[in-house]
């Protein structure tokens, strides 16, 4: 076997790799949204939450495979491209396929009690809070890309995959705090969660524009691409953020709606 014939399974095998987990995370919420069907076929599971489940982990698996992956490593844009797909797209994405509630509907009672009692919990309301979430999404990129941790991580291929979770996990933390349609005991009201998604706007504006004219960012990487980079960063992040304040506020007039109608079934 030659050196390109190598180069091909290397690649074969990182694809499957790639796309094996998004394909089973979503058969596993395919069934789990037909059993939630079965159990209560007047509410039913909607399809548009279902559909946007699916949109997110295809957007994951875009990110994961070849060329954005492919792209990634070799070239600066390539990673920021990649960050905003893991790291914002696909978890709103994510967050508007209502995850946490199709478990509490299908889990046994058992189950979704063990469930609805980590949400409660004192380390659930605190992990959920949009000061954490905040941080640990939006304020990790000061570290990521003004010190040499950026660098450090990028060479080991474990610090890329460390790096994709991270992003994942703190980008879906964030939506889910500001607009998931999932239960959050720690979420505030609209005016306090639209203040934090300024903060994190204004955050992503100015690290992109310090990364941009080469203010203290140590990434060891050719300018066109950094440059490349805070431009991807500063108009895709603009475009994820307005995506999330839209969710916002389609999540937030159903509960106005509802204030009414609820306030007279308590009434009668």
């Amino acid at each position: 076997m030659d050196h390109h014939e190598v180069m091909d399974h290397g690649a074969h095998v990182a694809g499957l790799s790639g796309v094996l987990p998004p394909v089973l995370v979503l058969l596993v919420y395919l069934h789990l949204a037909r059993r939630a069907r079965r159990r209560n076929p007047v509410v039913g599971w909607s399809r548009w939450r279902t559909a946007g489940f699916a949109t997110g982990l295809a957007l994951l698996a875009v990110a994961l495979l070849p060329p954005v992956a492919s792209f990634a490593h070799a070239d600066f844009r390539g990673h920021m491209a990649q960050h905003m797909l893991v790291g914002m797209y696909a978890p709103l994405a994510l967050v508007l396929g209502a995850p946490v509630t199709l478990l509490l509907r299908t889990l046994p009672v058992a189950g979704a009690r063990r469930l609805s009692a980590v949400v409660h919990s004192r380390p659930g309301r605190l992990l959920t809070h949009p000061a954490t979430a905040l941080l640990l999404s939006t304020g990790s990129l000061v570290p990521l890309y003004f010190t040499p941790l950026y660098d450090g991580v990028a060479a080991r291929p474990a610090g890329h995959w460390l790096l994709h979770a991270h992003f994942l996990l703190s980008g879906f933390l964030f939506a889910y705090v500001i607009a998931g349609p999932d239960p959050a005991p720690a979420r505030p009201g609209v005016r306090a969660r639209l203040v934090s998604l300024g903060c994190a706007i204004a955050v992503h504006a100015v690290v992109a524009q310090l990364m941009y004219g080469g203010f203290w960012v140590d990434v060891h990487a050719p300018v066109p691409e950094v440059q490349g980079g805070a431009e991807i960063m500063y108009y895709g992040g603009d475009i994820a953020e307005l995506l999330l304040a839209a969710a916002l506020v389609s999540t937030w007039r159903p509960e106005r709606r509802s204030r009414p109608v609820a306030g007279r079934a308590v009434r009668a």
